[in-house]
Formats: structure tokens, sequence, C-alpha cells
């Protein structure tokens, strides 16, 4: 039987929930650079064509094989994102059948290349094949964004007394207001909700009161969308 979420559903307009560790659950972040390249590659899959020398610039790595940048911002919308130390997560919208696939292909192997190169390593870094679980509910989608901006705080990344919104490495100060980015969709999900932010303490109303003052632990909403 093939592990959970291994097999997927293509749809086009449908929404995903995808995520994928490290091999023997590694750390595949190991410093800043390493989150701040990943998300490099996320943006210049997610845009218009970017000026090139980016990369060079940001790490002093040339790569033999650099995966060609071809943008896919007309076939993706991401709509949420967090990296952890040994995973990631990424809530996201393709709008053609096979714009899943060529987003996380490209966006694999240009990490695992770069990340290679800078830790003078070969072979596999992530265990097996991303893993994509098709959403078919809006209660599920919302259920999702809180879970993956609360992955700091429920993998005790953050203490108790540190808000999710201080974590650099998701994309839940986009949702706060306090980042703004073009190659990132929260518009769809905050629709959703009156504000963005918590007006006050009685707001209930709100996405951020929907995330930091959920009751209920997102396994026992989500079940089989969370990882394994």
């Amino acid at each position: 039987m093939p592990a959970k979420n291994v097999v997927k559903t293509y749809v086009e307009n449908g929404y995903y929930h995808i995520y994928n560790r490290g091999v023997e659950k590694r750390d595949i972040f190991l410093d800043e650079q390493d989150y701040s390249v990943f998300l490099h590659f996320l943006k210049q899959y997610l845009s218009p064509p970017q000026p090139k020398g980016t990369f060079l610039t940001m790490t002093g790595l040339h790569l033999v094989r650099p995966r060609p940048v071809h943008p896919l911002h007309n076939e993706i919308d991401l709509l949420a994102h967090c990296l952890m130390p040994n995973h990631f997560h990424l809530l996201l919208k393709q709008k053609t059948p096979d714009g899943m696939i060529k987003l996380l292909r490209r966006l694999c192997t240009s990490y695992v290349m770069y990340f290679n190169k800078k830790y003078n390593r070969v072979g596999s870094l992530f265990q097996g094949t991303y893993k994509a679980v098709l959403i078919d509910r809006d209660e599920y989608l919302l259920h999702l964004s809180r879970y993956v901006h609360l992955n700091p705080v429920l993998d005790k990344v953050l203490d108790k007394v540190t808000p999710c919104q201080e974590y650099p490495f998701s994309s839940y100060q986009y949702y706060l207001g306090k980042k703004k980015a073009k190659w990132l969709k929260p518009k769809e999900i905050l629709e959703f909700f009156k504000t963005a932010q918590r007006l006050n303490f009685k707001d209930i109303l709100s996405y951020q009161s929907f995330v930091e003052d959920y009751s209920q632990p997102p396994e026992e909403t989500l079940g089989n969308f969370t990882l394994e």
C-alpha cells in the first residue's frame, strides 16, 4: 500500500496541501540562508521573469546545471507556506492540470542541487516524492491555512510565549499585513474573514483570532490532511 498522500489527484483549479520532509527526518534547512534560498526559488517560479544573477549574489554558489526558470505565475497561486527545519508545507491552487507537478519538480530539484553543492553532499534530500492532498471543502482550506501557520508552535520550534506571527519563514506575516509579496496570494482565504488582524481581545471575526484563538487542535479537524 502506498504511503499516505503519495498517490495524487490532479485537478484543474484544484486546491492542495503539499508537504515533504527530509530523508530519515533529517533537517533540510540548516541555516537562515537555506530558508531564504528555498523562498527565493518559490519567488522565481511564481513571479514574472526576474533579473539574472540574484541566486549567485545570495549564495556565492555556481550551480553546474541550474534548472531553467520558466515562470508559473499563470499556472499556480500560492496561498500559504511554512518552512520548518526538517519539512515544508505549501497551500496552493493549480490553475492547470499539471501546474503543481511543474512547480514541485523544479522547486525541489533546484533546492537539492543548491543544498548538495553547499554542503558537499550527494544523494536524496527529501523523503521520496512530495505528498499532496486535494482540498474539496472551504472548511478544510481555512483550517489547513491555520494548521500551516501554527506549525512553528505545534512542532515547538517556538516557545509558548512567542507568537507564531514572529516566525520569519511562513506566510503568516503576509496575512497580517506586516509583509507584502506579489507571488503570495492570501486574499482568497482572508475574504472569509471580517479583518486580517485582531482588533481587540473579544474579536472573533478576524483571521488572526481564527489562527491564534481557535481551541480545537488542527489534527482533530483535519485528520488525513496533516503531516503523518
